[in-house]
């Protein structure tokens, strides 16, 4: 199973990892967590929209663009919170 991919230089640790290919371009499908202390950075990270995006463990690096973004929780400034993410990352040729 996957555990991690790097959006630039950012690690995030995976809890579910799925391939598909749309239209003959590759995507992903992730599940991660982001605890309260993590969640300025990783949305803030987010809302750059496109990344170069790597998947160590599959050799895989790509450009891709967010296609969907969705969390359990929106408000994870109050301390100890942890929101599920759900991220879908489509890729993009140049």
């Amino acid at each position: 199973m996957i555990k991690e991919i790097i959006l630039f230089d950012t690690v995030i640790h995976v809890d579910n990892y799925k391939e598909e290919t749309e239209n003959g371009l590759l995507k992903i499908l992730i599940d991660f967590k982001v605890n309260s202390e993590e969640y300025h950075d990783i949305t803030t990270l987010l809302y750059k929209g496109i990344f170069d995006v790597k998947v160590p463990e599959r050799d895989l690096s790509f450009k891709g663009k967010i296609q969907q973004y969705s969390t359990s929780i929106t408000n994870l400034y109050e301390k100890g919170q942890v929101g599920e993410f759900q991220l879908s990352l489509l890729e993009v040729k140049n």
